[in-house]
């Protein structure tokens, strides 16, 4: 006897990893795109007229990002002003690909495209960082390099927001580093569906509670056009760890994410836990919460040739650009002298 639908009583055709439900192609395209909304709606994350670029890589989660907040625009006229902005790393035989992909989505979703590049910000690519430094620590590069790029981008093309892929699998795993790591203060903020509302240039996350599992069959059964490829200096990252973790949890109790979540959100901060306060780097003028940001630290260790220097401990690294900034500036004088 096949399944029928819980919603509808039609034939099934998925079960929903996230509830176990089976459901019909058309009740769950309709549930899914439901919980995104409301999802945006109980954290008020738009305002008509603002201008908002959704960060597209050319993979799943983005590529079902531009598809749904389209799709939930028109719907339910929030009024907004979408854009897609793609950062270019510089990984050949990944990241050239996949941005071949958003240039598709751009004509597939009539919504305008800037790309920027880590060579163009940066004047390195991650295939030249890597040569440098190697496969360890590589992550940690990137991963900076590409947040402070989406600011950029961001600034560059005059928007208000920008809206990440991460989905649920994406912050529990995050939860799960943050306390393996005992970095408590990012605890606290790690599972905000909205970040950076105090300054300049909010992030907001509309996938927050959709599972990766669903997003997958989302963008499957929608026939959407997107990157499957894994980053080929990924395979040693952390979060690999962390993934692999979760997915084994997830096995034995699939609601494990969304409990990880809720956890992450209630946890309470002690008063003597110190929280950085966001400000702007005294070098390039973007968001950070030190005097030079973390992204300016990082590119100063590989134009002096010491890139592992700056991946340690942070007060370190900060003392050694002070040092490198001061002989720069003739503030220090050799023992020659």
């Amino acid at each position: 006897m096949p399944f029928l639908c819980k919603r509808c009583s039609r034939k099934a055709i998925l079960k929903r990893p996230k509830t176990g439900d089976t459901l019909c192609k058309e009740c769950f395209f309709e549930l899914f795109e439901l919980e995104i909304h409301e999802t945006i709606i109980c954290a008020k994350l738009f305002k008509p007229g603002l201008k908002v670029a959704v960060g597209a890589s050319g993979g799943k989660d983005s590529t079902v990002l531009a598809h749904v907040m389209k799709v939930l625009n028109e719907k339910y006229h929030y009024g907004i002003h979408l854009t897609l902005l793609s950062v270019d790393e510089g990984i050949t035989g990944y990241r050239d690909d996949s941005l071949e992909t958003v240039k598709r989505n751009e004509q597939q979703y009539e919504l305008p495209l800037k790309i920027v590049s880590y060579k163009d910000l940066y004047g390195w690519s991650m295939d030249d960082i890597v040569k440098q430094i190697g496969l360890k620590n590589n992550c940690t590069f990137c991963g900076v390099f590409r947040r402070q790029a989406l600011d950029r981008g961001a600034t560059m093309t005059a928007v208000d927001m920008i809206l990440t892929g991460h989905n649920a699998d994406d912050i529990a795993e995050t939860v799960l580093m943050n306390l393996l790591r005992g970095d408590i203060a990012r605890l606290s903020r790690c599972t905000a569906i909205i970040t950076g509302a105090e300054g300049s240039l909010p992030r907001a996350k509309p996938l927050k509670y959709a599972y990766e599992k669903e997003i997958v069959m989302y963008a499957y059964f929608k026939k959407l056009d997107y990157f499957s490829t894994e980053c080929v200096y990924s395979p040693n990252a952390y979060r690999g760890y962390a993934r692999t973790f979760l997915k084994d949890l997830e096995s034995i109790r699939p609601r494990c994410i969304i409990d990880i979540i809720h956890s992450g959100e209630n946890f309470a901060i002690k008063s003597s836990v110190k929280m950085a306060a966001q400000g702007s780097c005294s070098r390039c003028g973007f968001i950070s919460s030190q005097e030079v940001c973390k992204a300016c630290i990082l590119l100063d260790g590989l134009n002096r040739g010491l890139p592992r220097l700056t991946t340690g401990k942070m007060k370190k690294a900060h003392r050694s650009f002070a040092q490198n900034n001061k002989q720069e500036n003739g503030e220090v004088t050799s023992p020659a002298d």
